[in-house]
């Protein structure tokens, strides 16, 4: 997963999964504008393991956080973007760099499937839970990459057992997915949500702090 080599940045032509815009509006009688992506929908799942008492979380290698990375610590790597060929990223930062703790989720781009159907798929091919719809509670619905995107994501939640997993998970290789499945035991969740030193998405924290208020207090002995 984080070995990462030829990294190079070049202008996205065409893409399935988001389109750059512009919205040209007037407020308050003032002319306006603002640069967004149009974007799918997407949804999450929070997972708990009570055969193992844990959160199940992915783990995976985001190019986005890793271009991110490097432009942090070599100011002006992204800046030649506009070139006609894509331009190599200077330094050498490891793959790790790139890798983020997140919920298990996806995007929302299936037509006919609720987002209900679209949670259990992605926590069968990710996670390898399976997983019926009637499993799952909403938990809530937010906007997300307001200033960027404005799109929406769904979080759900469930219980699982080691009985529910009946494949590996890991993703779709056929989309170039590598996903590391992670059981992250309830008595290390809180202090794990709050190290900054560790990579996440603010889902995880999100998550976590949820279980820890609303499902945890009524949870049997170990």
């Amino acid at each position: 997963m984080e070995r990462i080599e030829g990294a190079a940045v070049g202008p996205c032509a065409a893409s399935p999964y988001l389109r750059p815009l512009t919205l040209h509006y007037r407020q308050n009688g003032t002319q306006k504008s603002w640069d967004f992506m149009k974007t799918h929908d997407s949804v999450s799942i929070l997972l708990f393991n009570s055969s193992q008492r844990s959160l199940v979380l992915v783990k995976q290698f985001r190019p986005a956080v890793y271009a991110g990375e490097v432009e942090r610590h070599f100011p002006g790597s992204l800046a030649a973007v506009d070139q006609d060929r894509p331009q190599v990223l200077p330094g050498a930062l490891p793959g790790s760099a790139g890798v983020t703790y997140e919920l298990c989720a996806g995007l929302v781009d299936q037509p006919g499937l609720s987002l209900e159907e679209v949670a259990c798929r992605e926590a069968w091919e990710e996670c390898g839970y399976h997983l019926a719809p009637s499993d799952l509670r909403r938990v809530a619905t937010y906007k997300s990459g307001v200033g960027v995107t404005g799109s929406s994501q769904t979080m759900f939640y469930a219980e699982v057992t080691d009985a529910h997993r009946s494949g590996p998970g890991g993703g779709l290789a056929e989309e170039g997915e590598l996903i590391e499945v992670v059981h992250l035991p309830l008595d290390g969740a809180q202090a794990f949500a709050d190290n900054p030193d560790v990579p996440k998405t603010l889902g995880v924290i999100f998550g976590v702090s949820w279980f820890l208020s609303c499902v945890a207090p009524g949870l049997g002995p170990q």
